[in-house]
């Protein structure tokens, strides 16, 4: 969203190094804001009216280290700077977290739609190889011309096998 991409959801995830994340909900807290520590064990969570704060310390395949934090980039959200998230990281969080009960691409399609001229994808697709569920993701937005096909990849009509009818 502070790219360009789709307003988010219902919520601001802010991603801190585990050893930092009770002091970030702690803060949260001595704002005026309702904390919680859900039974995950990968974020706490903070409430300042309607808007919900995901305090995300342990992120799908991404650990955040000081080399995460100063990827950030400094961009203006509404006249305020602030560091966010490097747009090939939060993509890779993303994808890693996809399995199959949560497995719905559409937020992914729409930041791709509207960012695909920032994403890194040679770096995005390297990263989440792991995945069975980015891989797939990976092909969707290469097929949908979203995304550069990969050097060497082979486009769907090479793929078309001619069958011919049996004599006799």
């Amino acid at each position: 969203w502070a790219r360009g991409g789709p307003e988010p959801q219902n919520d601001l995830d802010l991603m801190v190094k585990p050893d930092h994340a009770q002091a970030a909900l702690q803060a949260l807290a001595d704002a005026g804001m309702r904390t919680e520590n859900p039974p995950e064990e990968w974020l706490f969570k903070a409430w300042g009216g309607e808007v919900m704060i995901d305090v995300i310390f342990r992120a799908s395949g991404l650990e955040i280290t000081d080399e995460v934090l100063e990827r950030a980039e400094h961009i203006s959200v509404m006249a305020v700077t602030t560091p966010v998230m490097a747009l090939e990281d939060m993509l890779v969080t993303m994808l890693c977290a996809l399995d199959e009960h949560t497995l719905d691409y559409s937020r992914l399609l729409a930041i791709a739609r509207s960012l695909r001229e920032q994403i890194d994808w040679q770096q995005l697709q390297v990263r989440t190889s792991g995945s069975p569920y980015a891989k797939a993701f990976m092909t969707l937005v290469q097929e949908l011309g979203i995304a550069p096909r990969r050097a060497g990849a082979q486009t769907s009509g090479s793929r078309r096998v001619r069958v011919l009818p049996s004599a006799g």
